[in-house]
C-alpha cells in the first residue's frame, strides 16, 4: 500500500523507482525504455520524492551544473549561469515568465531578482512545490514568484495558450518523454513572438548507442538522475525545426575549453575547490563525504526519519556522479546545450 506523507512525497513510488530499470544495464532492452517513458511522471517523482533533501544538503537550492572561472566560488557560477539565460533570452522588467521543471524553485527566485520579471514555475512533484513556496516567502518574494503543481506536457491545458512572454527550462526538460512533445506544449503557451531559453541535457554528437560502453554511459546517466531516455543532442535540434520554433541562439556550453570543467564539482578533489566555503561542498561529493552521507540516510531510513527507498534512490546518485564526471572528461555528455528560439509573430 502506497504511504502519503503530508509533505507528498510517497513510500512506494521512491521504493519502486531503480525497479524502472535493470540490474544489469546491459540487460536493458526495448521495453524496459518504453515503460520508463510511458510512467515518466512515476521515474521523475519517485526520484524526486527520494534526493531533493540530499541535492538541497549537497548542492543548495538551484539543482544545476554551470560553467566555472579560475577563482569563482560555487553558488556564485550557479547564479551567474542562470542570469546568463535571461541575458541570452532578453528578459525585460515585467514580463510573466514560466520556469518549466522548476525544482525547489532557487532559479525562479534568482532571475525574478535578476531580471525584474514575474515568474511561475511548475513542477509534477508536490514535495518540492511545497519547499519551493516556502523558501519563496522566506525571501519576500511571494508577489514575485509562484509555483503550481502540474505536468509538463500539458502546459496548454494547465495554463491556456498564448500566456508567457517568456519561458525557461534549466535542466529539467531531459525529463520529458519527448522533446518534441515537450517544445511543443511550450511553444503553445508563449505568446506570439515569445522566447524559450533552454540548458538541455544531451548525449553529444562524439556519443555512439553502438559502442557498449558508451550505451552504458547513457544509462548510467538515466538511472542516477531520474531521466526515462537519455538522448543524443542531433534530436534535440530536430525537435526545435519539427515544433516550429525559430532558433536564434545554440551552444553547447561544455564546449568551451574552460580551466575549470563544469563536474569539477562532483569529482570529491579538495585540490579543486575554488573557495575556502567551496571546500565544504566539495568534501560533501568526495569518499569520505559520500560515505558519511549515505550512512546517515542509511539510519534516518531505519528510524523513520526518510521514507523508504530514500537510501536506495540515494544510492544511483553514486553512479550519476561517476558517469557525469566521465560523460564530461569524455565529451559524450552535457548538461548545457543552451537554445535560444522564439515562436513566429505569425504562422
Amino acid at each position: 500500500m502506497a504511504t502519503n506523507h503530508p509533505d507528498g512525497r510517497v513510500n512506494q513510488r521512491i521504493d519502486n523507482y531503480t525497479k524502472f530499470w535493470e540490474n544489469d544495464l546491459n540487460q536493458e532492452n526495448d521495453a524496459n525504455n518504453e515503460n520508463r517513458l510511458g510512467s515518466y511522471t512515476d521515474v521523475v517523482n519517485g526520484y524526486y520524492d527520494g534526493v531533493t533533501q540530499v541535492y538541497e544538503y549537497a548542492w543548495g537550492q538551484s539543482f544545476h551544473f554551470s560553467r566555472f572561472y579560475k577563482g569563482e566560488g560555487f553558488y556564485q557560477a550557479l547564479a551567474r549561469h542562470e542570469h546568463y539565460l535571461a541575458a541570452q533570452m532578453n528578459l525585460r522588467p515585467g514580463m510573466r515568465v514560466l520556469d518549466v521543471g522548476c525544482g525547489v524553485g532557487g532559479p525562479a527566485r534568482e532571475i525574478a531578482v535578476f531580471a525584474d520579471v514575474n515568474v511561475v514555475g511548475v513542477n509534477n512533484n508536490e514535495f518540492q512545490v511545497h519547499r519551493a513556496r516556502r523558501y519563496t516567502k522566506r525571501a519576500g518574494l511571494e508577489k514575485q514568484v509562484s509555483f503550481v503543481k502540474g505536468d509538463f506536457m500539458k502546459l496548454a491545458e494547465q495554463f491556456g495558450e498564448n500566456s508567457f512572454d517568456a519561458v525557461y527550462a534549466i535542466e529539467a526538460t531531459c525529463h520529458a518523454p519527448s522533446w518534441e512533445g515537450i517544445y511543443g506544449e511550450i511553444k503553445k503557451v508563449l505568446k506570439p513572438g515569445g522566447v524559450f531559453g533552454v540548458y538541455e541535457w544531451c548525449m553529444t554528437d562524439a556519443w555512439d548507442p553502438s559502442i557498449p560502453s558508451h550505451k552504458e554511459l547513457a544509462h548510467q546517466i538515466e538511472i542516477g538522475n531520474g531521466i526515462p531516455e537519455a538522448r543524443p543532442i542531433k534530436q534535440a535540434r530536430e525537435a526545435f525545426a519539427n515544433v516550429g520554433f525559430r532558433v536564434e541562439q545554440a551552444e553547447d556550453l561544455a564546449d568551451r575549453s574552460d580551466e575549470v570543467p563544469w563536474y569539477y564539482p562532483l569529482e570529491g578533489d579538495l585540490r579543486k575547490a575554488q573557495t575556502p566555503w567551496d571546500l565544504v561542498m566539495v568534501w560533501r561529493t568526495s569518499w569520505s563525504g559520500k560515505l558519511v552521507t549515505h550512512t546517515s540516510l542509511r539510519l534516518f531510513e531505519m528510524i523513520g526519519l526518510v521514507p523508504k527507498g530514500t537510501w536506495e534512490v540515494c544510492e544511483s546518485l553514486k553512479v550519476a556522479g561517476d558517469a557525469l564526471v566521465k560523460g564530461g572528461q569524455t565529451k559524450l555528455f552535457t548538461p548545457m546545450y543552451l537554445v535560444v528560439a522564439r515562436k513566429p509573430e505569425e504562422e
